[in-house]
């Protein structure tokens, strides 16, 4: 990497409400290839306001494009909403993640046609 600036981790974070609970959501980690999971997409994490109950990572597939010679090309830094967040958290309730619960993370894997996350631009 030399002569190339590594690039700093964004910092994205919020608070969206449903209902009557309050929810603090902060981003894990953008788009990557891994040799453990191969390519991954965007994951968020999503926990109660107070800290105390279950947590749950919104895991997004990896988006499919495509560079001229056919590999896959790492989106730089897709848009992310808290309207999409609140949309996968609700979706989230209903594959039976218990916001009040405690125990392990819930890890909600999101499917190609339901990706909400915009490339920039």
């Amino acid at each position: 990497m030399h002569g190339q600036k590594k690039r700093r981790k964004r910092t994205l974070q919020g608070l969206i409400a449903i209902d009557g609970i309050n929810f603090n959501w902060s981003l894990l980690s953008e788009p990557k290839w891994s040799t453990e999971d191969g390519l991954k997409g965007v994951c968020i994490s999503v926990r109660s306001e107070d800290d105390r109950h279950r947590k749950l990572i919104l895991e997004y597939p990896f988006p499919k494009k495509v560079t001229g010679n056919g590999s896959p090309q790492v989106p730089q830094r897709p848009r992310i909403s808290a309207k999409t967040i609140e949309a996968d958290v609700r979706k989230a309730i209903e594959a039976g993640w218990n916001p009040q619960s405690r125990g392990r993370t819930f890890v909600l894997k999101l499917g190609e046609n339901e990706i909400h996350i915009r490339p920039p631009g």
